[in-house]
């Protein structure tokens, strides 16, 4: 008996060292890939309070309460199953004798509960997988792996208690409920059959758990040791803000992203956080109508052309065993070219299955040699890379704080400012920017013919310098002569509160929000400086703006370029606070059912949800409603991240969308805060032919028909587009 515990003693401790040998050769080899990117600077100092919320709170997890639910009982199930693995394998090298825990009797209740639960919860993500099939996820053996050796520890783990009991002659108990009936079942098998069984299902037991060990960092699952570390090095600044770049470096030999190593190391690290959940191309504006983009497969693309780029650079093998394991020499994947285009169903509001289909059937192993293929083109086409709107709905939805937008944005500046790539109509509107400070290229004069035919004076900066407010108006609120009327109606209610403001005139100019969203750096840091200049020039301390983008990029992005001391507000902030005060009096009934849109700029990036919902509800006869999808998770309008200047040419529209499923709760009017916004509800109203009767209006036009009572529905013919 003594040579057998010897031998199984020894088996043990070679199997173990063997598995630990193959799981830290696994480990550094990423540890390598993840060198090969560029150094960055990280903040270790703050966050702890959501870094706890998310990692020990799953608060991201419960944004789908049915999966989170699952997630949470397998993550606190699984650490207390660690203490019962280690408790396990003392009593296969001892003969039976368990570690000395605290309260072993309560320890050993739970443990036997949780692998219950735990059994539930994989069953339901079968279930959710196979059952439900829910488009998000994917099917398959690979994608099952897990589930099925969870399924088997579980399993291991209750025979293995049970046929202790029958092997020690242990009476039933309230400790073991689950071995207990089990044992009664299997006592008849006698003493020896029971250890021996007792070390079958131990061996498979330590198997699997090694088995496990190999396998997460080789997998998806690798998120369990990076996930906490991703989320802790999370970005802690507005997510408004983008990471700028050192034009004035001599030593770059580049500028943006043109291959995998010009990431660097924090956004390489979010490849091997990556789930694969789906709960980005889920919410993703492109993916659900029907565009080549996929956040999901754009994070699961690159992390894999890193494996296979970094093996080759540093002359590993990127899987262990490798003996065991497909390392596909001579082969790598890579876009396949000239294949099916994406068939989005026609009767759909939304659907993500043709993106995934799509990209399924395209991303193929072929033989290549990696270090050959372009990250653009060969990785990431062109076309995925300028369908994101930059909504950041995917960042939020996603459980370890991926950084998506981030890496798309890399991706334009290189195409822009080392190839001079980028689709015609966004071409068109940067050399307009560039040439007259607008995206149409209407003349810098005529910036200020929007104060003309107003009842009430709008003074310059000249004539008002003592003015406490900026009113920076923007491209949209100067020429579009729709948006003009959003303009007129907020003037209007400034001179009704009394507020002290004033303008730039024909000395305002673009934002830079748009170049920078489309790769244009260089523009964009020309027109903040010059903004920036202006300010100081006229000692402005106060701006309000009507545009999010606006808003957002001088909220967040113009102090990194020495904007100091300057308070930015969107203009719903201010009449919020103007209605709160009495300065303003919404007293006219408007008798309209109202549902808001949620521009993604304002509150997804800013977090200003509540101030349009304010001023909504202050007036009176409206009622306000919401869509399915909104605050954090309200789908985009397709006109972000300089989409506004670009031709959707594949799938369905997406503002068409979006205008359908406000129209899904039978509201007489959307309301917006952002003139993109509007831009494309109107727009979607036409398209969908209910113009007649569903208006698309601004907050700020909502609040003027109420305080000076007038009729928000009626119809000039100058409401059609002008400058756009």
């Amino acid at each position: 008996m003594d040579r057998m515990t010897a031998v199984n003693d020894i088996a043990f401790a070679l199997v173990v060292a063997y598995a630990l040998y193959l799981f830290g050769i696994v480990v550094y080899r990423r540890y390598q890939y993840l060198l090969l990117g560029k150094p960055v600077a990280v903040d270790t100092h703050s966050g702890i309070g959501g870094f706890v919320a998310q990692v020990f709170g799953q608060k991201k997890l419960f944004k789908d309460a049915k999966s989170g639910a699952m997630h949470f009982v397998m993550f606190y199930g699984f650490i207390i199953l660690q203490f019962g693995a280690l408790d396990l394998i003392a009593k296969g090298l001892t003969g039976g004798k368990h570690i000395p825990y605290p309260a072993y009797e309560s320890f050993s209740f739970c443990q036997e509960c949780v692998a219950i639960l735990i059994l539930l919860a994989t069953a339901y993500a079968a279930y959710r997988r196979y059952g439900e099939r829910l488009k998000r996820l994917k099917r398959g053996f690979k994608p099952s792996i897990v589930l099925l050796l969870i399924t088997g520890l579980m399993v291991c783990v209750l025979l293995d208690l049970s046929f202790e009991r029958v092997w020690h002659h242990e009476a039933a108990s309230w400790y073991g409920p689950i071995s207990s009936l089990l044992a009664s079942a299997l006592s008849g098998i006698g003493t020896t059959a029971a250890e021996v069984c007792f070390y079958v299902f131990w061996w498979l037991h330590v198997c699997i758990l090694l088995t496990f060990l190999i396998y997460v960092p080789q997998s998806k699952h690798f998120h369990l040791m990076v996930a906490p570390i991703n989320v802790f090095l999370r970005r802690k600044h507005a997510p408004g803000r983008l990471r700028s770049l050192d034009l004035e470096d001599e030593n770059a030999e580049s500028f943006g992203v043109g291959q995998i190593e010009d990431f660097n190391r924090k956004q390489m690290l979010d490849f091997f956080a990556c789930v694969e959940c789906g709960r980005c191309t889920n919410v993703c504006p492109a993916s659900n109508t029907g565009k080549p983009l996929s956040p999901m497969h754009l994070i699961v693309k690159m992390r894999d052309h890193l494996l296979e780029k970094g093996a080759a650079v540093t002359h590993t093998k990127a899987f262990e065993p490798a003996y065991l394991l497909p390392q596909h020499d001579g082969a790598a994947h890579k876009m396949a070219a000239g294949g099916e285009d994406i068939d989005f169903p026609s009767d759909a509001l939304v659907d993500i299955e043709p993106t995934l289909h799509w990209q399924k059937e395209s991303w193929t192993l072929q033989e290549a040699d990696v270090s050959t293929l372009n990250l653009i083109g060969d990785v990431i086409t062109e076309d995925e890379i300028w369908a994101c709107t930059t909504c950041r709905n995917c960042e939020d939805q996603c459980p370890v704080d991926n950084e998506h937008v981030d890496k798309i944005i890399d991706l334009r500046r290189y195409l822009v400012l080392m190839e001079g790539s980028m689709p015609n109509e966004a071409k068109r509107a940067m050399q307009n920017i560039e040439r007259q400070g607008n995206p149409w290229g209407l003349s810098r004069n005529e910036r200020s013919n929007w104060t003309s035919g107003l009842d009430v004076p709008v003074p310059t900066v000249h004539e008002n310098p003592d003015f406490e407010y900026l009113l920076f108006v923007g491209s949209m609120g100067s020429y579009d002569r729709r948006v003009r009327k959003v303009t007129h109606a907020f003037v209007r209610l400034l001179h009704e509160a009394g507020v002290n403001f004033a303008i730039l005139g024909d000395e305002e100019n673009g934002s830079g929000d748009t170049p920078r969203r489309l790769g244009n750096e260089m523009l964009f840091q020309q027109l903040a400086m010059e903004n920036i200049a202006t300010f100081q020039q006229y000692g402005v301390r106060k701006i309000v703006t009507a545009c999010p983008h606006t808003f957002n990029t001088l909220k967040n992005e113009y102090p990194e370029f020495g904007m100091e001391g300057v308070e930015v507000y969107h203009h719903t902030q201010l009449l919020a606070e103007l209605v709160k005060q009495g300065k303003l009096r919404p007293t006219h009934r408007l008798h309209e059912r109202v549902v808001y849109h949620d521009a993604c700029y304002l509150g997804r990036y800013n977090g200003v949800f509540d101030a349009p919902r304010e001023i909504l509800e202050a007036i009176p006869g409206v009622e306000l409603v919401e869509m399915e999808r909104n605050r954090e998770n309200a789908m985009c309008c397709g006109a972000g991240g300089g989409r506004m200047w670009m031709e959707e040419t594949r799938g369905k529209r997406i503002n068409l969308a979006r205008t359908q499923q406000a129209l899904a709760v039978n509201p007489t009017v959307i309301g917006s805060a952002c003139p993109y916004c509007l831009t494309m509800m109107e727009d979607g109203t036409k398209l969908t032919e209910t113009d007649d009767t569903v208006k698309a209006r601004d907050v700020a036009e909502l609040l003027a028909a109420s305080v000076f009572a007038e009729d928000v529905r009626q119809n000039k013919e100058d409401e059609e587009v002008g400058a756009r």
